[in-house]
């Protein structure tokens, strides 16, 4: 969704770099790119004008003047000013002291309000809680039947005493659910309340009159992200006529240019709460700030990715194949290998997984094109082979190749060309996990030519061989020099105390004639 919007001020940090110190055209140049940037991904003029003149006040202040990389100063300013405007810090759900937490979704129809609340009632199973699905929503066509479906697909009761469609009475529905909600122990109710293709009276009315009847902890709107400037308006709309204590952003993976995000919770001074990015059940989650601006700039969203990481992986299995890696001996086999991939795929879409790391935006061409079904293609080549061959791929000769080949339904090419990046990864994941660093990355010790850490060079460099004392071409000069130096070997040999070369030296003696500390002659011998 973000994708113009980093690519231009990706563009305009690049212009930057090598620079010593900024000037003010240098500022004013910079600002302007941004303002443009923000512009054309749809943000509100009126927070695009005060996010610019942040921006630019702090970037003539001495944090810029005064720093080594002026560029990366730049960047770390708009990243904060991009934590601000998208609502400072991580806001979290209040929960009710006493009886069940109360939770009302508002907003307008196609909003995806429907879906959202069965997404937030598994991420609350997750999180331990018990939640109820409450079907208030009996104006639109099925609504109440896509609730049910949907709360059956996560698992989790819907209360839908009404069949919908026109018939029923929505607040009588939403203060019967927190009584059946108190009856059969759930601590919280979901409430998915009606909306309409615009903002009216009529809707406004009947959502506050829900409001008023289970006078909810917390009141969530719900927007669709791809409409631009009008999420803006309309979000204002409702906290005049119903109030809410939080915005939920939906469709957040589509490819619209994202501007509502970024203006919402400016000019409401409400927080976006949740962030909804994909079709599947699980791609919902809290919505931070401070993630989002790294994601628009480029920089990953690592954090989010270990945590998808530690809810999917096996912890077990995970053990057992860095067990194998770190043992070296070659026990980690292509089954090993098809497991961790399998593991990976649990995770989501491979160029989704791969868009949160930083410095991706660079391959965005390529990620897009990434073709998902390619692990299924490994899948079947590896369940082509035989126990034995998986087990030890070096059995793998041509007549094998050409079999698995024909088994897996693919060319004898991506056969060999799959044995050779298993050897090679292996490889690579055996030295990471004995802690030899990245085969050919300077300074991680995988250096051809260089020793790994905790080795020893093959051999020790042979000193240098000192050059000879000059002697002059002048045979008297020559002469003069060599009786100078037999001089000075009769008169002590060049020992630094004086005394003849062939006597023992007492250097305690002489280090106490110098004022020099006891014990110095060990120094010396």
């Amino acid at each position: 969704m973000f994708a113009t919007l980093s690519d231009r001020l990706a563009d305009t940090f690049k212009n930057l770099r090598g620079k010593g110190r900024l000037s003010e055209a240098d500022i004013d140049a910079t600002a302007r790119e941004i303002r443009i940037a923000l512009l054309e991904a749809d943000v509100a003029l009126p927070v695009v004008k005060e996010f610019v003149a942040a921006v630019k006040e702090r970037a003539r202040g001495e944090e810029v003047s005064q720093a080594l990389n002026p560029a990366q100063q730049i960047v770390k300013i708009v990243d904060e000013e991009l934590v601000e405007i998208l609502g400072g810090e991580t806001r979290r759900l209040r929960y009710a002291k006493t009886g069940p937490t109360v939770i009302m979704l508002a907003g307008l129809q196609g909003a995806g309000k429907t879906t959202l609340a069965a997404k937030l009632a598994l991420w609350l199973k997750e999180q331990g809680k018990t939640p109820l699905l409450v079907a208030a929503d009996l104006q639109r066509p099925n609504a109440v039947n896509q609730l049910q479906v949907n709360g059956e697909r996560v698992g989790v009761p819907v209360f839908a005493p009404e069949p919908g469609n026109g018939v029923g009475d929505p607040v009588g529905v939403a203060r019967a659910s927190v009584e059946e909600a108190k009856r059969k122990l759930h601590d919280v109710v979901i409430v998915d309340t009606a909306g309409r293709l615009g903002v009216d009276a009529e809707l406004m009315q009947q959502a506050a009159d829900i409001r008023d009847a289970v006078t909810p902890d917390e009141v969530l709107f719900v927007v669709d992200a791809m409409i631009g400037q009008d999420a803006v308006t309309t979000a204002q709309a409702f906290l005049d006529g119903v109030g809410y204590d939080g915005v939920v952003l939906t469709k957040l993976d589509g490819d619209a240019r994202g501007g509502a995000a970024l203006s919402i919770a400016k000019v409401t001074g409400k927080p976006v709460m949740f962030a909804s990015a994909g079709e599947k059940m699980t791609d919902f989650d809290l919505f931070h700030p401070d993630r989002m601006a790294s994601r628009i700039l480029d920089m990953g969203d690592m954090l989010t990715l270990i945590e998808q990481a530690e809810k999917t992986f096996d912890q077990e299995q995970a053990l057992k194949a860095a067990e194998k890696l770190a043992g070296g001996k070659g026990d980690f086999t292509l089954d090993d290998f098809l497991e961790q991939m399998q593991q990976v795929r649990k995770l989501g879409s491979l160029s989704k997984i791969m868009g949160m790391l930083p410095g991706m935006g660079q391959f965005r061409d390529q990620l897009e094109n990434f073709d998902e079904r390619e692990i299924d293609r490994i899948q079947a080549i590896i369940q082509s082979m035989t126990p034995a061959e998986r087990a030890d791929p070096k059995l793998i000769d041509g007549s094998r190749r050409a079999r698995i080949a024909k088994g897996s339904g693919r060319q004898v090419s991506d056969v060999n060309q799959l044995v050779d990046r298993f050897f090679e990864a292996r490889k690579m994941m055996q030295q990471l996990a004995r802690g030899g660093g990245m085969p050919g990355m300077p300074g991680m010790g995988g250096m051809p030519g260089l020793p790994g850490p905790g080795k020893r060079a093959k051999g020790k460099q042979q000193a240098k061989k000192g050059k000879g004392k000059r002697v002059s071409g002048n045979p008297a000069k020559a002469a003069q020099q060599k009786q100078a130096e037999q001089e000075r070997a009769a008169s002590g040999g060049g020992n630094p105390f004086g005394a003849p070369a062939g006597d023992e030296v007492d250097y305690e003696k002489a280090a106490a004639a110098l004022d020099l500390p006891k014990d110095f002659s060990k120094y010396l011998k």
